[in-house]
């Protein structure tokens, strides 16, 4: 299967990946209008690619209260934003006492908690729909946060348990082994979570290994029908990371990642690719994306802060010169705004029926 997708002719696959995008999502190529809400950025996890963390003692480190959050969350309302993006560390309050301590000065002994109230406060104070990436998470996490997220995500990264060996990007990162995601993805699925998964590629990774995330995200889906969306992400290394000096993935091998992603995922599966981590990102389309996730008009892209987002205008104009449109869509996509599945909550769903005069679900 690897010589399969990996020696063929790379032109052949991003032909085939097209018309399967085009029989199924066509020329339409949607992104959602958010506000990135960095709620934390301490983490017990250590990756070798981040510089999202920070240690609690650094003058950085922080937990945005309330007040915080709903600032944000009322100047991207007015900027037409319709995603609150809520993305934090991994439970940083089980390594470190400062975390901890700082949590409890806001009344909360868990972040999950403190996360699930900051999304009841959004959904009460605005017509934004709140999209939680707190990382790995317990059933009990999931049934907390559903009434009040619209939908769920946590990338599955990789599947390779070389990565967590010393050395590794995700050495002593206990969130990151991958049975842990695996289980997270499992448990969304088991509680019929909209769900946003992906792969981080160029971190390490052969390409057995991404072919098998891939048909593995791809069997949780088959089974539970609730991912909604994959993305492919290429690492980007950062002057202040364990990994600055590691190699960068040229665009022939992205976009032949990209192209075998739509391949081997279900084509009902949205596959997505950021607009920001590469130069030469409308070649993408080629490959058969029909999405650019979130783009922000307000805040800047915590994950990668050196990497601005493209401006939407100017990204729908050169769109249009390939022959596609561009489209907002909602965090969660159409076919799960079902009463009948139990996808969403009542009160999600109340505040997605606020939206239908500004945005077509």
């Amino acid at each position: 299967m690897k010589n399969s997708f990996e020696n063929k002719n790379l032109n052949s696959l991003m032909s085939e990946a097209k018309e399967i995008r085009d029989a199924n999502w066509g020329k339409k190529i949607t992104y959602s209008r958010k506000v990135f809400i960095p709620l934390t950025n301490m983490c017990r996890d250590t990756c070798g690619y981040c510089t999202f963390v920070k240690h609690p003692d650094s003058p950085e480190a922080n937990i945005l209260t309330p007040d915080q959050v709903i600032k944000i969350v009322k100047s991207g309302e007015r900027k037409g934003c319709k995603e609150a993006l809520l993305s934090l560390g991994e439970k940083p309050e089980l390594r470190y006492e400062k975390a901890k301590d700082m949590l409890m000065m806001l009344g909360y002994d868990n972040m999950i908690d403190y996360l699930s109230e900051i999304c009841s406060l959004i959904l009460k104070n605005s017509s934004l729909l709140p999209h939680v990436n707190p990382g790995t998470m317990s059933e009990n996490d999931i049934k907390k946060l559903k009434p009040v997220s619209a939908s769920m995500g946590m990338m599955l990264e990789t599947i390779s348990k070389r990565l967590n060996q010393k050395n590794g990007p995700h050495y002593a990162c206990p969130d990151k082994v991958p049975i842990q995601r695996i289980r997270t993805l499992e448990r969304a699925g088991k509680y019929n979570v909209p769900f946003t998964t992906g792969l981080l590629i160029g971190i390490g990774e052969t390409w057995e290994e991404r072919l098998e995330a891939l048909y593995l995200i791809d069997e949780i889906h088959q089974k539970y029908g609730n991912i909604q969306e994959v993305i492919i992400q290429n690492f980007q290394p950062k002057p202040d990371i364990k990994m600055s000096n590691h190699k960068t993935l040229n665009i022939e091998e992205i976009l032949r990642t990209i192209s075998v992603a739509r391949i081997i995922l279900s084509p009902e599966i949205s596959l997505q690719a950021p607009p920001n981590l590469h130069s030469e990102h409308l070649s993408y389309l080629d490959a058969g994306i029909n999405d650019w996730g979130g783009i922000s008009p307000l805040t800047i892209d915590f994950i990668n802060p050196e990497m601005e987002w493209p401006e939407i205008n100017f990204l729908s104009k050169r769109m249009s010169v390939k022959g596609y449109i561009l489209k907002e869509r909602l965090t969660v996509y159409p076919k799960y705004v079902d009463e009948k599945k139990n996808f969403l909550s009542s009160e999600i769903r109340t505040q997605i029926s606020k939206m239908e005069t500004r945005i077509a679900c």
